[in-house]
């Protein structure tokens, strides 16, 4: 079976982690915290960064320190991982859920427009499978409407648009390092923003609401809590393995897109099926590979169903949050209710995209694509 992905790792992250399992007395917390910290924010050309251990513990914080709460409303995507939507209520906002787009498969901004009420304290942009939303457009209604903009860039960590990272648009972002992500510490997440003042409400919610600097294994000191805060902390292991990954950035994601110009070559011109692609000025990361079938979700799932039979795993990301059955019984949404996000959601299939996938296991992945269809192999 070709897997979806595998995770890339050398001797280098061996290596880096080892040097702090020596260093008895400094797993949970420590110095290359600070280093990763540091390493994204020269990366991402952010002023701050603090290091989490999820990218959902990132978001949850990101709506705290924009100040929603109880009563608000967050407009989100429903074409994303559940979590992005579930931040909201666990903050006690509600998560309005807006169409998105046919190009970037991100919100579409003419509705976000439409969305917005009295109640809408900010707007999730999420940055989908590797490839910049139309986020300038966003952000400049959220501007125009005194609306704080939070991107979820979970999925595009290093791509790019306008000749930005994605992460520098918006009031704040927030990053994932989960095993599948493009690059890992197996779970972990990153709060971006220039905003000290964000970050250092960031900091106290990481950590317990501790305001003392110290690190508190090694101070002598109790510190002072100055507010409600969590254990979101990254242990200082993962955050080694996590500065090692940094390193080689860019020859992940040069990897990565080899092998999503490979797919392009081979698949390019199979009637009904559109592939994903980038515009001019935009750097797509392909933290995912995701067709579109057009022809909809029967022929969608038999492709799936194909594929696994033949040896080739496949997934569908994502299904409507909002037709999950937790936002059914919760919120009453029915099927018809987001009908664009609905219908892209039935013919979106991702195929195995990894930056050690070879030439072979591509080209195996599309000849099975290929025959399904009854085209002959390229």
């Amino acid at each position: 079976m070709i897997p979806l992905f595998r995770i890339d790792h050398d001797e280098t992250d061996t290596r880096a982690v080892e040097a702090v399992l020596g260093r008895c007395g400094e797993w949970a917390g420590g110095r290359e915290v600070d280093e990763l910290e540091e390493s994204i924010c020269r990366y991402v050309a952010a002023k701050r960064c603090v290091v989490m251990n999820s990218g959902t513990s990132a978001l949850h914080v990101a709506l705290l320190v924009h100040g929603v709460g109880a009563g608000d409303e967050v407009i989100v995507p429903s074409l994303t991982f559940i979590a992005t939507a579930n931040c909201a209520l666990m903050v006690g906002a509600t998560p309005v859920f807006a169409e998105v787009e046919d190009v970037t498969l991100g919100l579409d901004p003419a509705d976000v427009e439409q969305r917005i009420s009295s109640r809408t304290k900010a707007i999730i942009c999420v940055h989908y499978g590797g490839r910049a939303c139309r986020v300038a457009a966003i952000r400049d209604i959220a501007l125009r409407r005194s609306i704080p903009l939070i991107e979820d860039a979970a999925e595009a960590q290093g791509a790019m648009v306008q000749g930005r990272m994605v992460g520098t648009f918006a009031d704040s972002a927030i990053l994932s390092f989960c095993q599948n992500k493009v690059i890992t510490t197996g779970e972990g997440g990153a709060f971006v923003t220039d905003s000290e003042d964000s970050a250092a409400r960031a900091r106290l919610l990481r950590s317990h609401g501790r305001a003392d600097d110290a690190a508190y294994f090694t101070s002598g000191g109790s510190g002072e809590y100055v507010a409600l805060g969590y254990n979101f902390r990254l242990s200082n292991v993962l955050a080694a393995l996590g500065i090692a990954q940094m390193c080689r950035i860019e020859d992940i994601i040069g990897r990565r897109r080899a092998v999503a110009a490979q797919y392009r070559a081979l698949l390019d011109g199979l009637p009904d099926v559109v592939l994903p692609c980038e515009d001019e000025g935009e750097r797509h990361v392909y933290q995912l590979y995701t067709i579109r079938v057009l022809a909809g979700r029967t022929t969608r799932d038999a492709l799936r169903t194909w594929l696994a039979d033949n040896g080739v795993a496949s997934k569908v990301y994502f299904d409507p949050v909002h037709l999950s059955a937790f936002y059914r019984e919760r919120f009453g949404y029915v099927p018809g209710s987001l009908p664009h996000t609905e219908r892209i959601a039935g013919q979106v299939l991702s195929l195995p995209v990894f930056p050690s996938m070879t030439a072979d296991e591509v080209a195996l992945v599309c000849d099975r694509i290929r025959a399904f269809f009854g085209g002959e192999p390229k």
